[in-house]
């Protein structure tokens, strides 16, 4: 089973970037991956996917300052994250799934967005 760790999280300024990355301990080629995110008393909630094949789906919050990409031969997802803003901040999560069951979770990692 593939483990997932992520890095990158850190505190921002509104209008700031980050770009964050998830490294796989196996290939990840095969799986849809995605990022999701969680702030304190909320559930977790989905920002992104990009599938096997390289499909992109984004949630509509995040559209247009957001980004995913994955690096197959790096076992490597990324969010690269612009625009960002106060209610963004949250611990962000790496996911890794088949079409139906998910594989792994990565342990997260924080994105403050601050002045």
């Amino acid at each position: 089973q593939v483990q997932l760790v992520e890095s990158g999280g850190g505190l921002v300024q509104p209008g700031g970037s980050l770009k964050l990355s998830c490294a796989a301990s196996g290939s990840i080629r095969s799986y849809n991956m995605g990022w999701y995110r969680q702030s304190p008393g909320k559930q977790r909630e989905y920002v992104a996917t990009i599938s096997a094949r390289s499909g992109i789906t984004l949630t509509d919050s995040v559209e247009g300052r957001f980004t995913i990409s994955r690096d197959n031969r790096k076992n490597t997802v990324y969010l690269q994250m612009n625009m960002l803003k106060p209610e963004d901040t949250a611990v962000y999560y790496c996911n890794a799934a088949t079409s139906s069951v998910t594989v792994a979770w990565g342990q997260g990692t924080q994105v403050t967005v601050s002045s």
